[in-house]
């Protein structure tokens, strides 16, 4: 794995987990009560963004090193994807 494929593969890992952590014990202006005119009542009142991105960063440095491991050692390969075999046979 290059340099740069851990880098990309490290971003959409992280990317990923932000999407899944973000709705996670938001609270929404609706839920408090006090409706800014002019705004949805679902709109995030309290966010809790900076703990959101330090959990994000956590969860996926553990996933990315697991991840990472498994195509570092072999166990899975480009080859087993090719469902329509049309990768060269190995050698």
């Amino acid at each position: 794995m290059t340099i740069t494929a851990a880098l990309v593969l490290f971003a959409v890992i992280w990317f990923m987990t932000l999407l899944v952590v973000l709705p996670i014990r938001i609270k929404t202006q609706g839920d408090l009560g006090d409706i800014v005119p002019g705004t949805h009542a679902g709109a995030p009142e309290v966010h809790h963004m900076k703990k959101k991105l330090w959990i994000t960063t956590g969860i996926s440095v553990v996933l990315w090193a697991i991840i990472a491991g498994i195509i570092i050692s072999g166990v899975i390969s480009v080859r087993d994807f090719d469902w329509l075999n049309q990768l060269e046979p190995r050698q």
